[in-house]
């Protein structure tokens, strides 16, 4: 399924994250999503895509300290770090299957929470999923893919990537008119 090279970067993404958890370093994982989005963007292949979520959210939920207070984090927090230990096992053992068992953990282990945490933690994600999104669509795949790739509606991503403002995206140029229309096409395609 994956390419040797593709193998190699998430493994050594989760390793990094690996480390970057332990530290609470929210900035150095958050970074980390950003190579996954990266790779995402280019093989659309939906472990990448899921993955990217995961870590950015991660990174959203450790800035957080106050999440750390509530009933059911530690919990989740060793949940967490098991399937990030399972993702690296099953990279360097070659096992695919296995890596995406062990990203779907991550999303059960917030399915076991309740109460506060399990709220903010699912806020958390889907906000990431829209985050993620936009930075898919910003690396040239279409508005309607994206959406589909990511389970979010068309005009979640459009009303998000409308709303940024340039600052927050570097690599991004002021879009003009005949843009902006076919952005407006794609939303009723």
């Amino acid at each position: 399924m994956y390419s040797m090279q593709e193998r190699e970067n998430l493994l050594k993404i989760f390793r990094e994250v690996k480390v970057a958890v332990s530290a609470g370093d929210s900035a150095k994982i958050k970074n980390l999503s950003d190579q996954t989005t990266h790779t995402a963007s280019l093989t659309h292949d939906p472990d990448n895509i899921a993955a990217a979520v995961i870590i950015y959210s991660f990174s959203k939920i450790i800035e957080r300290e106050d999440y750390r207070k509530l009933q059911g984090w530690n919990s989740f927090y060793e949940s967490y770090v098991g399937a990030i230990n399972k993702c690296i096992d099953a990279l360097e053992k070659n096992n695919d299957e296995n890596f995406s068992k062990s990203l779907t953990l991550i999303r059960k282990a917030i399915g076991n929470l309740s109460g506060k945490l399990k709220e903010y933690i699912q806020d958390v994600f889907r906000k990431a999923e829209i985050n993620k999104a936009s930075r898919i669509y910003e690396h040239g795949i279409s508005m309607e893919k994206t959406a589909n790739l990511l389970g979010i509606s068309l005009f979640e991503l459009a009303n998000y990537s409308g709303g940024k403002e340039s600052a927050e995206v570097p690599e991004s140029v002021t879009v003009s008119v005949k843009q902006r229309i076919k952005f407006a096409m794609e939303m009723f395609e």
